[in-house]
């Protein structure tokens, strides 16, 4: 990276905290922001080896990177979590809530430890990392929240998982409207079906799989870098004035009937 003009690196001082970003659509998103110049700190729980690579892959960059093991699910693993951030950082520019988990059957054969399970993941975690995050941020935060179209479409099997994405869509307006007057503009990134570890957690009957590798109407399938440039948008001094709103990155596919 040496010899970029400050330009080419526009988030050069700013930290970002990316969850889940140890691989997937997070590893994207994380290397996105790093390649922009950011000082990456990202949370993983199981993958280890995954998380070291992106953690290298990071560094290469030539941004500091710090790689933390923390559970969503518990409000004291968020809280240690973000004081490592502020011990290591001192401050919070970017908070990506990427992380999410959730059990893949209908309502009526979901259990209500799946539902917690599911919920806690996906929407109490982003509203703790964000007040958390906050409490770090200066004027011109960033906080961008991962969705998915089965926020405002039913999907078979997505019931759990839909349902804490529609909560989350919510949590992005009503943090947009609380957040502005401390200078933290909050937004979300919708994303289409992308090819990767988490498409395996769909039943293999639904064919969510084909659905990711087909081309969308953009030509091609989704990839991890479409929904990272996205999230870099949103993050930047062109997107000032866009709030609580959701942005939706599918290729064209939910306007088709298929």
């Amino acid at each position: 990276m040496t010899g970029m003009n400050p330009s080419s690196r526009p988030f050069g001082g700013k930290v970002a905290v990316v969850t889940g970003g140890g691989r997937g659509i997070g590893r994207a998103i994380s290397l996105e922001l790093a390649e922009s110049g950011a000082d990456i700190a990202f949370n993983y729980l199981k993958n280890h080896s995954a998380a070291r690579e992106t953690q290298g892959a990071v560094e290469s960059l030539g941004v500091r990177c710090l790689r933390i093991r923390s559970h969503l699910a518990d409000p004291e693993s968020i809280t240690a979590m973000f004081n490592r951030v502020g011990a290591e950082f001192g401050r919070v520019d970017i908070l990506v809530n990427n992380a999410a988990s959730g059990v893949m059957r209908p309502a009526s054969e979901l259990e209500v430890k799946h539902w917690d399970w599911t919920l806690d993941i996906n929407a109490r975690a982003p509203w703790l990392c964000s007040v958390a995050a906050s409490k770090l941020m200066g004027r011109g935060g960033r906080i961008v929240n991962i969705s998915s179209p089965g926020a405002i479409k039913a999907l078979s099997s997505y019931f759990a998982v839909g349902v804490s994405k529609a909560a989350l869509e919510a949590l992005t307006r009503y943090l947009a409207v609380e957040l502005s007057p401390l200078g933290i503009a909050v937004n979300a990134v919708s994303a289409g079906y992308v090819l990767t570890g988490a498409i395996e957690a769909f039943p293999e009957e639904l064919g969510v799989r084909e659905l990711a590798m087909r081309p969308t109407p953009a030509g091609r399938a989704m990839r991890a870098e479409d929904v990272a440039r996205a999230v870099s948008f949103l993050c930047s001094e062109g997107a000032e004035m866009v709030r609580g709103q959701v942005l939706l990155v599918d290729g064209g596919e939910t306007l088709l009937h298929r």
